[in-house]
């Protein structure tokens, strides 16, 4: 149980480090939602493998 509580707290510190420039990188709202949606989609893809090839 503590290796899933430390992968959580090392994935918030690694999120919390890269969101300011992922920010600063797309000050336009359209742009920075196109790549809030294609980011969402890659990690719910990889999620999804995750789940079915660890069955």
């Amino acid at each position: 149980m503590s290796d899933e509580i430390l992968s959580v707290i090392y994935l918030i510190l690694i999120l919390i480090l890269v969101l300011p420039g992922f920010i600063y990188a797309n000050k336009n709202k359209k742009i920075f939602f196109n790549n809030l949606f294609i980011w969402s989609v890659i990690i719910g893809v990889i999620i999804i493998l995750i789940k079915f090839l660890s069955n």
